[in-house]
């Protein structure tokens, strides 16, 4: 991977500011031709891609289309079709004491943003916020992870080439380059990872006052009850917790139920996982890799923390691990303290639906959570009762393919959301814009001094219709 020179990265950015103030990134024929552009690309290149992503995870090329490619271009052409309505000004009313008066909030661009991608899914998770940011009119610094070279190196050789160097850039390297990037001043920052470093992106974006973005992590509760199907709830379950290795942030991370349910879940959970990766994952290409050493010794450290049900074999030379079930795991366990983030799903047993939600209510809020019941008042109290990025009720992960669902955390799981028109507006500023004729002079006669006693009677009655 040829990292960028650190001693580059202010000229970048700084040419990337003057792009900006000269206006190149604000028509909305550019940003439209723009999004086009990366479309393109991503058809055009989608084989590299897929081979890169392969490299960097052993990632299926059906997985890579469905999770990454195709997953962008549905979200630029989504974009696309709605751009010019989000970037209509809105009109909005004014108080009858100040009119005739017009009013109306305008979307600007901030700027020039700096957007922070993580290893898991590096191309989805490095292009899918540069389309807002370009959409809403934005110069862009992506910094892809190094952790996935291949992808990173891909997106570095190819995207700056197909839209406008002027506007966009891409940053390779490490720990020096991201820290030279937090560095300079941007007008905004999105980063997806831990947190970690999560807590270093936002001191480093404090020195600027740089509102940023943070899609972090969390560990992802599901619940199942005796009410519904268990069979079609194991298939989801594991389609969810298995995709791309288990190196999905909002993967189901662990599974509560009572010990009946979960008795009856688990040799439903084996049969779900052969039907997805057949007797032998290790060779089946759907079923991806581990991503470095390091992550794959973690992992492996966990698989004593519980009785092995399924799975559970893995050879270090490939980083692979079997799709793994874990029951009889202690609440205290390891495995329950760290977000797993891998392909290990621990059971954990829970007396009833009041225990399973004080479980999760006492731990730090994470970026989903999943139920499966039939039960209305149970669906109801994990609505009311636990706060979480996202709820899911009957499947897990598909709320990231809904446009119009703001994709986000809470607390220890990230601030800010995006997809859709809120990634228009997380890389917007709404500038207030007030516009009142000169004639008639209203306020001298309402709300300016010297306050006769009709003015105050006038304003006292206004103030108490506003209160």
């Amino acid at each position: 991977m040829n990292d960028t020179e650190v001693d580059r990265i202010a000229g970048i950015v700084a040419g990337l500011r003057h792009g900006f103030e000269r206006g190149v990134t604000r028509p909305e024929a550019w940003r439209r031709e723009m999004l086009r552009r990366l479309r393109a690309l991503l058809m055009e290149r989608g084989a590299e891609f897929e081979a890169a992503l392969y490299q960097d995870l052993g990632k299926s090329g059906a997985e890579a289309q469905l999770t990454e490619i195709g997953f962008l271009i549905a979200e630029i052409d989504h974009a696309l079709a709605r751009l010019h309505g989000w970037m209509r000004p809105r009109r909005v009313g004014v108080p009858l004491a100040v009119q005739p008066a017009s009013a109306r909030v305008v979307p600007e661009p901030l700027g020039v943003a700096l957007i922070i991608a993580p290893w898991n899914y590096p191309l989805m998770l490095a292009l899918s916020p540069a389309i807002g940011a370009i959409a809403a009119g934005n110069a862009v610094v992506v910094k892809p992870s190094e952790l996935a070279p291949a992808t990173s190196h891909l997106i570095a050789s190819t995207v700056p080439d197909a839209l406008d160097r002027r506007a966009v850039a891409v940053v390779e390297g490490g720990v020096p380059q991201t820290t030279a990037l937090l560095e300079q001043r941007f007008d905004h920052i999105f980063y997806t990872g831990n947190g970690r470093v999560g807590r270093i992106v936002a001191r480093a974006a404090a020195e600027h006052l740089t509102p940023t973005t943070l899609e972090l992590g969390g560990k992802s509760p599901v619940y199942v009850d005796d009410s519904v199907d268990l069979p079609q709830v194991a298939m989801r379950i594991a389609w969810g917790k298995f995709m791309n290795a288990g190196q999905t942030c909002v993967a189901p991370d662990y599974v509560l139920g009572s010990p009946r349910v979960l008795r009856a879940l688990g040799p439903l959970l084996a049969e779900a996982i052969h039907h997805l990766y057949g007797s032998a994952p290790d060779r089946n290409p759907d079923y991806g890799r581990i991503v470095n050493d390091a992550q794959f010794e973690r992992l492996v450290g966990y698989l004593s923390d519980g009785e092995v049900l399924v799975g559970g074999g893995h050879d270090a030379a490939a980083r692979f691990i079997e799709p793994t079930v874990l029951r009889g795991v202690a609440r205290d366990a390891a495995v329950m303290r760290d977000e797993i983030f891998g392909p290990i799903l621990p059971l954990v047993e829970v007396s009833d639906l009041d225990d399973a939600l004080a479980f999760v209510t006492a731990r730090d809020k994470p970026l989903a959570a999943y139920v499966f019941s039939d039960s209305a008042e149970a669906r109801d109290r994990w609505e009311r009762e636990t706060s979480s990025g996202a709820l899911g009720f009957g499947v897990p992960v598909l709320h990231l393919v809904a446009p119009e669902l703001p994709f986000g955390g809470v607390g220890e799981s990230g601030s800010g959301a995006y997809h859709g028109e809120r990634s228009f507006r997380v890389f917007s500023h709404e500038k207030a814009v007030l516009s009142k004729p000169l004639a008639p002079d209203t306020l001298g006669a309402t709300i300016m001094p010297p306050f006769t006693p009709q003015k105050e009677a006038l304003v006292r009655r206004w103030l108490r219709r506003l209160l």
